[in-house]
């Protein structure tokens, strides 16, 4: 079983260096790395393109960056990750036998949020436990897909937020998700810049109004 893990950057400079640093065991195990720009303006796509990854350019947009990587990944599993997010170290073995033991198709990790404040350890607690009652997964729980799931579903719809909620939801009719216990560590930093507070509400109000059938647009400029 190949994995290939894609990764969507824009204005990642600062963080890259040691990102690309921590998965550069996982290369070393033929899993392939895909970094997709999204019309960065600082020094991201250098970096990129000085790792061991392939690289490549398009228009800005989350899930697009993603369906392009997608496109060109030759790998039986795709996993797509944030660039301010890291993998356990035994990412690999851990996903490569909960698809091979299941009928399951995809799946997410758990989280742990990178900050001394406690309450954002009860914030990444609570974010798994939804999680796992609603069988959706978010992008910062790093979702892993076989590759003939991920054509099937549609692949990440064309939405400037809530994409990976939108392809949980379609993950779904193939198969549960697969709910790994193991953590992959996330920044912080959205939640410390805004507020904690202020964060889990702004997020609640927006899948609400994403339930009820919210222009995806007016929620992305909100979310901003």
């Amino acid at each position: 079983m190949k994995l290939s893990i894609i990764v969507p950057i824009l204005d990642e400079a600062a963080g890259l260096p040691n990102f690309l640093a921590a998965l550069a065991p996982l290369l070393d195990q033929d899993v392939e790395l895909i970094v997709v720009d999204g019309g960065s303006t600082d020094a991201s796509l250098d970096l990129a393109n000085a790792s061991p990854a392939k690289v490549l350019q398009c228009l800005p947009g989350r899930a697009r960056q993603m369906n392009a990587g997608a496109a060109i990944a030759s790998g039986d599993v795709l996993l797509f990750l944030h660039a301010d997010t890291q993998l356990p170290n035994d990412a690999l073995q851990r996903i490569e036998s909960a698809l091979t033991t299941s009928a399951r198709v995809w799946g997410r990790f758990d989280v742990t949020i990178n900050s001394t404040r406690w309450t954002l350890s009860v914030v990444a607690r609570l974010l798994s436990w939804r999680s796992r009652l609603s069988g959706i997964a978010t992008g910062d729980q790093a979702m892993f897909v076989t590759r003939a799931a991920f054509v099937e579903s549609g692949g990440f719809p064309d939405l400037p937020i809530m994409e990976d909620i939108e392809l949980s939801k379609r993950l779904k009719l193939l198969s549960a998700p697969i709910c790994l216990c193991a953590r992959v560590l996330t920044s912080g930093r959205r939640w410390e810049t805004r507020g904690i507070w202020c964060t889990i509400l702004l997020m609640w109000r927006l899948r609400w109004a994403y339930w009820r059938g919210a222009d995806v647009h007016l929620l992305a400029r909100d979310y901003r």
